[in-house]
This record gives C-alpha cells, structure tokens and sequence, in this order.
C-alpha cells in the first residue's frame, strides 16, 4: 500500500522537484497535493488523510512550526525542507521526524521515506510530538540569530550579523544599512539583491524603499502616525497600503 503525502512548500519550483523525486525515486509514495502555504495544507488535511507531510520550515506568513501547532489532532510523519544547512539535526531523526536539506539528496529522500513506511508496516504512531517540535524551533531560531550578511561597499565587503540590522532604506540604485548603535553602510546594490537574499523569516519588505529587522527591531505599528513600523532605533518606517494585510498577518504570528 502506498504512502499518501503531501507537500507544503511557498516556492514553485521546490514543490515541483521534489514531486519529481518522488515520482522517480520514491514508487511507494503517492503524492496527493502540492500546495503553497499553511492555510491551503489545513484546508486540504481537512478533508483528506496522509501519511506524511513533506513540510518547508521557512514558509512567509506562517512558518512550518505554526502550520504544525495548528494541527493539534495531527497524525502523519513530517519531513522537514529547508535550504538550511548548518543545523545538527541528525538528533532529530527519530519519532516520525526527518530532515531534507535543498537541494535534496535523492539518497536521504529515499532514506526518510523508507523509515516512514517500516514505522507504518509496524503499525507505530507517526504523529510528531510537541516536545520535538520545540526543540527543532528552538535548533532553528538559534541558527537563524547567527546569520550573517554581505554587504557590498565602494571598498569592498563588510560582513554583519543580520541580528544587528535595523532596516534597510532604498536610494535610486544604492541601499543604506542601518545598524543598531547608529552605525551604517551604504551599499552599491539595490534593495531588492538584498530582498531576495536575506532571510524572510527575519526581514519584511514594507515598503518599495524600506526592509526591516522584522524578529529583532520591530517595536510598534502605529496607525496615528501613517502607517509606520517603529523600530528598536524609535526610526518610524513606512508600511506601504499594499503591504498592510502581509504585515498584519505577520505580527499576529508573534
């Protein structure tokens, strides 16, 4: 009998390939959905049953872990993606837990996949526990805290903790840094280089000008003053009319 799954994944292209590796590699799993965010994976396990969720961590909105505490009644495997690759989760892989590092190992999907099916064939619960949860959570906020950025200068590269950057406020094709302390860069790449590359489960777009240190600085939204984010710095940084409803969602995942 095959393993029914689902894949829950905000890029296109990750849900895609990893379909395709399932196809080919992975016989034994038939791959019910593919969806691109929380709410669309709640709705489907409302109404269908699987054996395993093939779970991205860092989903923008509401992240794998929330996705998970959502679903207090859950009972299927959950294999963990994520394009990090510094966490010593090998400690994890037990009790229905696994992890997938991208680009995926054809070797470890086939692994993950393989301990799931012996764990149903023995007739042994799948679900996670809550205490494992936490303790990836918390493997994985650490990670996320020592992160570090390149930041490209007239001199060269100056490399910071993103915990240290406050926001990030576009100029024509130059992007200001702004550090905690009042220190601060100016880059020669635009704002959008660093959108794509910084980490969306710690940074925010607001505006087409401005990012901000959404987990670390953010201290206020406040609507009397236009819309701004407040930050640690007391610097008001706008929130676009467009950006609002993202934002707001945001703030009520702390």
């Amino acid at each position: 009998m095959k393993l029914k799954s689902l894949i829950v994944d905000d890029e296109l292209h990750a849900r895609d390939n990893l379909y395709l590796l399932l196809q080919n590699y992975c016989p034994d799993v038939l791959v019910l959905g593919k969806m691109a965010s929380a709410e669309e994976a709640r709705q489907f396990l409302q109404k269908n049953e699987v054996d395993v969720v093939f779970l991205d961590i860092k989903m923008p909105g509401e992240d794998g872990f929330e996705f998970l505490s959502s679903l207090p009644d859950r009972d299927f495997a959950v294999v963990f993606t994520t394009a990090y690759n510094e966490f010593a989760l090998e400690a994890f892989k037990a009790n229905a837990v696994d992890y997938l590092e991208k680009p995926i190992d054809i070797e470890d999907l086939i692994n993950a996949v393989d301990k799931i099916r012996k764990l149903k064939a023995a007739d042994k619960p799948l679900h996670v526990n809550e205490n494992m949860i936490d303790l990836i959570k918390s493997v994985v906020n650490k990670q996320m805290d020592y992160e570090k950025t390149s930041i490209p200068t007239k001199d060269g590269l100056v490399i910071v903790s993103n915990k240290e950057i406050v926001y990030l406020e576009a100029s024509e094709s130059y992007t200001t840094i702004y550090l905690e302390g009042g220190k601060k860069y100016l880059s020669s790449k635009n704002i959008k280089v660093f959108e794509e590359n910084l980490n969306a489960n710690i940074f925010f777009r607001t505006h087409k000008s401005y990012i901000i240190n959404f987990a670390h600085h953010l201290k206020e939204f406040n609507r009397s003053l236009g819309n701004v984010a407040v930050m640690s710095t007391r610097a008001q940084i706008p929130v676009s009319r467009r950006k609002i409803t993202d934002f707001l969602s945001r703030v009520n995942t702390f």
